[in-house]
């Protein structure tokens, strides 16, 4: 039986650079919806705490970052100074240039520092392959602004694919004639990513595979959102922590592929409001057409803010293990059948739903 808890008691909101709505709401002495830490607000910029303002090799061009990169050991910092633009599309274009992290080393911007929007790393090269990629374990990028080339849905590419399909199905070669693109690609444990802005990217904006215990979180990932495609964080086999990051116009925010193994915490984190599909999304095993209902072992989804209309949460399949939501505020939603679309092994229960000044309802 559906349980009504007394009306809304307290509400704080994120700072002015993500929207003046409510990031969570306290009912009865308990937080429902993503509540900044210590560690600073949500999206990270100014006021994070752990923003990098020095390295051991300092470097402003292409050729300057790939060296130091080339040189750096585990436990030093390679640092991109200010707001220092740094243009990769001639090298990715011709070069299919990657800027490499070895083991154990930090790339970093000062995102936040003193007002600083942070250097800012681009490319317009639609097969953007990865700009930033992982050569070992325990990596960190943070406090740098990562610019893809493709902010655009691209509806009616999409809608001629189908139609191409006909009654065969969705045309996949035609589809896959448009290059994709990602940002950050890890195929390493323990990557961590924190207080950077990452958007405009086709395919993903961090994209994760064959590893785990991951850290993404304080990051603003938005404009991912090519139709087909089109994902914040995107898991193939893996587990990460995501955490006080905004979302904000992608079309997953959360995407993975559901095979064994795979999973993640999502936890803290807001979605702004613009999506083009369903924002946190694990596939299951017909997606994958590997003849399973599988869609991952281990998901935990608790305290994020929901704004955008669209459905917040879509398990694609029975995850081997659990998929837990609770404790999220659902601000467009009013149940659980209408934010949550589910199969076996998916518990939903006590989470708010509706607008601040209804105010807010708990279904346990």
């Amino acid at each position: 039986m559906n349980k009504l808890l007394p009306i809304l008691c307290v509400v704080f909101v994120l700072p002015a650079q993500a929207a003046d709505e409510p990031a969570w709401v306290e009912i009865d002495g308990v937080i429902y919806g993503a509540k900044p830490d210590e560690r600073g607000p949500i999206g990270g910029g100014d006021g994070y705490a752990r923003i990098v303002t020095k390295g051991d090799f300092t470097a402003t061009t292409p050729e300057q970052i790939a060296d130091a990169l080339k040189k750096a050991k585990a436990g030093q910092v390679v640092f991109i100074p200010g707001e220092t633009e740094v243009d990769l599309t001639t090298l990715i274009y011709i070069d299919k240039f990657v800027l490499e992290v070895p083991e154990g080393v930090t790339l970093a911007g000062n995102r936040g520092n003193d007002g600083s929007k942070g250097a800012i790393l681009t490319s317009d090269v639609l097969a953007t392959g990865a700009m930033i990629k992982t050569l070992g374990p325990s990596v960190r990028i943070t406090g740098l602004r990562i610019r893809g080339p493709n902010p655009k849905r691209y509806l009616d590419h999409h809608r001629r694919a189908a139609i191409k399909g006909g009654k065969k199905g969705f045309d996949n070669t035609y589809y896959y004639k448009f290059p994709t693109s990602d940002g950050i690609v890890a195929s390493h444990d323990k990557l961590e990513v924190d207080n950077c802005d990452v958007s405009g990217f086709g395919h993903g904006g961090i994209n994760i595979t064959n590893s785990f215990e991951h850290h993404v979180h304080h990051n603003h990932i938005h404009h991912c959102q090519y139709h087909g495609l089109g994902y914040g964080v995107v898991l193939n086999v893996s587990t990460t922590v995501i955490e006080y990051n905004l979302f904000n116009w992608n079309r997953h925010s959360i995407a993975a592929t559901g095979r064994p193994g795979e999973g993640y915490i999502a936890r803290h984190n807001v979605e702004l409001g613009a999506s083009l599909s369903h924002c946190f999304d694990m596939h299951g095993g017909r997606d994958r057409k590997d003849g399973t209902n599988v869609a991952g072992t281990s998901i935990e989804i608790y305290n994020n803010t929901f704004r955008a209309p669209q459905t917040p949460v879509v398990i694609r399949g029975v995850p081997q293990e659990k998929c837990d939501v609770h404790h999220n505020w659902f601000l467009r939603h009013n149940a659980p059948k209408n934010a949550v679309g589910a199969h076996a092994n998916t518990k939903v229960f006590d989470n708010a739903y509706g607008p601040p000044g209804a105010p807010p309802k708990v279904i346990k």
